[in-house]
């Protein structure tokens, strides 16, 4: 989802971009989570000999291959989980774009992974932006975004990574974009 907020004056524009904080994101974590503690448990279990899963009996299984490879696949699940949690957590991709008149210029700001580019910044001045361009692409993976076409630079993505907006949402968004900053809309 994103978010558009207009000062009152009509100067500036501002954006917010969804990140990695978003429903499927939360679910595959999830989902990650609890198959990998549930293949870790029957590998130590068959181990052990001790039952520590409540809904099987992985007590019967060898030890050497079956547990040691279910071992295996948990731990490197839970892994996975981990780097999918620490990715939401750190809101990886989430930001926003800002279009200021008043200053003339144009703030992209992203989160990334903590370190010592834990923010992304683009800052240009508006009157080094050529148009604003739509990309659609349709098929087996499809995908429609927004691009800022700046003088000298490649293009830059404004919209989100993942979902592919609706091509309604993405038609509005390119065009009150435009406007704003009275420049050509390419791609449609």
């Amino acid at each position: 989802m994103t978010v558009s907020a207009q000062s009152a004056d009509n100067q500036v524009l501002k954006r917010t971009v969804l990140g990695a904080r978003r429903l499927s994101n939360y679910w595959w974590a999830t989902v990650t989570c609890l198959g990998g503690l549930g293949f870790l448990l029957a590998g130590i279990s068959s181990y052990l000999n001790v039952n520590l899963l409540p809904f099987a009996d992985p007590t019967q299984l060898v030890f050497i291959p079956q547990g040691i490879a279910m071992g295996f696949y948990g731990g490197l699940a839970l892994l996975l989980s981990a780097y999918l949690w620490l990715i939401v957590l750190w809101d990886v991709g989430g930001g926003y774009n800002e279009f200021d008149k008043t200053a003339d210029q144009v703030r992209i700001i992203r989160s990334g992974f903590p370190g010592k580019n834990r923010r992304v910044e683009i800052i240009h001045p508006l009157e080094d932006v050529i148009a604003v361009r739509v990309a659609i692409k349709e098929g087996l993976s499809p995908k429609r975004a927004l691009y800022l076409r700046i003088k000298g630079r490649p293009d830059i993505p404004l919209t989100r990574v993942g979902q592919p907006l609706p091509l309604s949402e993405l038609e509005n968004q390119g065009a009150e974009l435009a406007r704003f900053l009275q420049v050509p809309l390419e791609g449609l």
